[in-house]
C-alpha cells in the first residue's frame, strides 16, 4: 500500500485532493494528512473520513523540523503533495513575515525531510518517491496583453508578498531537483473554486454576502481577470502528475475559463436567483445593488491566464468542469452545508478543533 505525506490537507485545495483520492483509489493507499490548523484549516472538511484506517491526522507545523522528521521516521512514505501554506494576498500585505516563514522555511523543512528520508549512500534516492510541491500562477506576474498567457517557461516575477514567498518556494525546489536530482516537480495553478473554500476568498465571500444581503465588495473597477479551475480537476491533475509526470519538471494547471472579477459576480447573483426557491426569503436579498467597488489592492494584478499545453500533451490532463456548471455546484454545496459556513465565519471550529488537539 503507497503511503501519502499530504501537507495542508485540512485546507480547501488539501482536503478536497484528499477527498478525490479516496474516491478513487479507496483502500489502495494510505493517506497521513498533516496540518497545523491555523484559521484556513477546517477539519470539519474530512470528518467523513475521520473513522477510515487508511487515513491519519497529525497537527503539526511544516516549520517544525522535529515533528516533520518524525513522521518520516515512523513511516514508509511514497508520496509527498505539498499544499501547505499561507496563501491570502491581503493578509500577506499586512504581514509579510508569517508568508516567508511557512511558505519557504516550511517547504525547507519538508525538502530536507523527504530528501534525508530518501537518499541512498550513493547520493540517489529510493525507488518510486516523489515530491510534489504545489504553487500557483501568481509567481508569474501579471499579464497586460490579451492574447498572451503564462508559459512553465514564463519568467517568475512576482509582486505581492505572497507570491514572492511562493516564488521563493518554487526556487527551492527547484534547486533541490538540480543539486541532489531531488524526485519532485511543481504545479503551478490558476484559481481554484468549489466545496470548503474558507469564505475570505472571492467565490465563497460573494454567495456568502449575497445570501445575507450584506455588501459586495470589488477591487477597483472590478475589470481584473482570473483563470478559474473547478478544483476536482486541480485534484486530478496533481494526481498525474504524480504517477505520470517527468521527473524534474514544471506543470501549468489551468482551467481555460478566464473572467474579470465583476463578472463573476454577477453570474453568482444571477445563479443564486435561478438556484433559490420561490419561496426562499433570501431570493428579496441577493441583489446587484449589493456590489459595493473598494479601494484597489495594493500592487493588484491585472490579468492571469494559464497555458496548461504541455500538461495536456505528456499527461493527457485537460479542465473537465466547465464554469457555468462548475459554480452551480459549488453553490449547491454551500446550500448543502450551511451549519459548515456558519461555522467557519464564527470561527467555532477553530475554537473545537484547537481545544481537541491541544
Amino acid at each position: 500500500m503507497r503511503t501519502y505525506l499530504v501537507t495542508g490537507g485540512a485546507g480547501f485545495i488539501g482536503s478536497n485532493y484528499i477527498h478525490y483520492m479516496f474516491r478513487k483509489y479507496d483502500n489502495q493507499i494510505r493517506i497521513i494528512n498533516v496540518d497545523a490548523l491555523t484559521y484556513a484549516g477546517n477539519l470539519e472538511n474530512l470528518k467523513a473520513l475521520e473513522d477510515r484506517d487508511n487515513y491519519t491526522f497529525v497537527k503539526a507545523d511544516i516549520c517544525d523540523k522535529v515533528a516533520i522528521e518524525k513522521i518520516f521516521a515512523e513511516n514508509n512514505i511514497d508520496r509527498v503533495v505539498h499544499f501547505a501554506a499561507e496563501s491570502h494576498v491581503d493578509r500577506s500585505i499586512k504581514n509579510p513575515e508569517v508568508f516567508v516563514q511557512t511558505n519557504v522555511l516550511g517547504t525547507l523543512v519538508m525538502l530536507n525531510a523527504a530528501k534525508n528520508a530518501w537518499i541512498l549512500e550513493d547520493g540517489s534516492f529510493k525507488a518510486d518517491k516523489k515530491f510534489l510541491h504545489v504553487s500557483t500562477d501568481e509567481v508569474y506576474g501579471s499579464l497586460e496583453e490579451e492574447d498572451s498567457y503564462f508559459y512553465e517557461t514564463t519568467p517568475i516575477d512576482p509582486h505581492s508578498p505572497y507570491s514572492a514567498s511562493k516564488a521563493s518556494s518554487d526556487m527551492l525546489v527547484k534547486a533541490y531537483i538540480d543539486t541532489y536530482k531531488f524526485p519532485a516537480n511543481i504545479t503551478n495553478c490558476s484559481n481554484n473554486y468549489g466545496p470548503y473554500q474558507f469564505p475570505e476568498k472571492l467565490i465563497p465571500l460573494i454567495i456568502n454576502n449575497a445570501l445575507q444581503g450584506k455588501k459586495l465588495p470589488v477591487y477597483g473597477t472590478g475589470t481584473n481577470v482570473r483563470d478559474w479551475l473547478y478544483v476536482d480537476d486541480h485534484a486530478k491533475a496533481i494526481d498525474l502528475v504524480q504517477e505520470n509526470g517527468r521527473i524534474g519538471e514544471r506543470y501549468n494547471i489551468g482551467g481555460h475559463n478566464e473572467k474579470q472579477n465583476i463578472e463573476i459576480i454577477n453570474i453568482i447573483l444571477e445563479t443564486l436567483q435561478e438556484m433559490l426557491p420561490e419561496n426562499d426569503e433570501r431570493r428579496k436579498l441577493v441583489s446587484k445593488e449589493l456590489i459595493t467597488y473598494v479601494e484597489d489592492r495594493k500592487g493588484h494584478d491585472k490579468r492571469y491566464a494559464i497555458a496548461p499545453d504541455k500538461i495536456k500533451e505528456e499527461i493527457g490532463w485537460y479542465p473537465e468542469t466547465m464554469f457555468k456548471d462548475g459554480i452551480r455546484l459549488t453553490i449547491k454545496w454551500y446550500f448543502d452545508n450551511e451549519a459548515w459556513l456558519k461555522n467557519v465565519t464564527s470561527g467555532d471550529y477553530q475554537k473545537y478543533y484547537q481545544e481537541m488537539y491541544k
